[in-house]
């Protein structure tokens, strides 16, 4: 998690943040901190809870596409994503269908997303580009 939030801060031109977060794990000197309050700050993670970010936890499929759209305005996608394992009411619903109209994924199967499976960095760097040039 610590490291999609670093990716998305650095390709956003690493801004200072307004403030620090207050996440009990993420400490004020790890070399993402400014990377998580910048992240807060703009709405793309609120964290796993209420005192928590989990820096360390990886990064499922679905997060990793509701960060990008979160980072991208939360854009209304056109339709739905026609996934089985991706429910039209589930909170990724509407970045999975962005990234999937965006060019960003096309899924890991003809009706599938496996939006519960870790995203790799190599998964995660490839989103970001894609995304970077819409």
């Amino acid at each position: 998690r610590s490291q999609i939030v670093t990716f998305l801060w650095r390709a956003a031109g690493s801004p200072e943040p307004q403030s620090m977060s207050t996440f009990a794990d993420v400490a004020q000197d790890a070399y993402y901190a400014k990377a998580v309050a910048w992240a807060v700050e703009q709405g793309i993670t609120t964290g796993t809870g209420e005192h928590t970010f989990s820096p360390d936890l990886p990064c499922t499929r679905s997060q990793v596409v509701t960060f990008l759209w979160r980072a991208a305005g939360s854009p209304e996608p056109q339709e739905n994503a026609d996934f089985s394992d991706v429910p039209e009411t589930g909170y990724d619903a509407p970045a999975v269908a962005w990234a999937v109209e965006a060019g960003i994924t096309s899924g890991t199967g003809e009706s599938t997303f496996s939006p519960s499976r870790p995203c790799t960095r190599g998964e995660i760097v490839t989103f970001l580009h894609r995304a970077m040039e819409k």
